[in-house]
């Protein structure tokens, strides 16, 4: 997609600060933190949501998940805890309409969902 930010991200014509990269996965810092730690992971090939990588690459789907929880290892939330989102549709609040993992620790992030 031409017009997907993380798709620009991915290729390098967006800039971001990388701390995770394989051959087909890239992690970075989301630009607005929700917590200390706030790290994005996406497939560097463009699908729209969950659904849609788990049917098209289950292989890439699970990769994205592990490099979650490298990405936390990394970042030292990994004994401490962490939570991971991915928000799929409107409903869930996705913004960017290209699946991303989101990582999320470095300090108590109370309950799961507000009220």
């Amino acid at each position: 997609m031409t017009d997907c930010i993380f798709c620009k991200i991915a290729a390098r014509e967006i800039p971001a600060t990388i701390v995770y990269e394989t051959g087909d996965v890239l992690a970075f810092r989301d630009v607005a933190p929700k917590a200390p730690v706030h790290v994005l992971v996406i497939p560097k090939a463009h699908h729209a949501n969950l659904a849609e990588l788990a049917s098209a690459d289950p292989a890439l789907a699970g990769e994205v998940m592990a490099a979650a929880a490298a990405v936390a290892e990394a970042e030292g939330v990994g004994e401490s805890g962490y939570r991971t989102i991915t928000n799929t549709g409107a409903h869930a609040g996705m913004e960017v309409p290209h699946v991303h993992v989101h990582v999320l620790g470095g300090a108590p992030l109370g309950p799961m969902l507000a009220g």
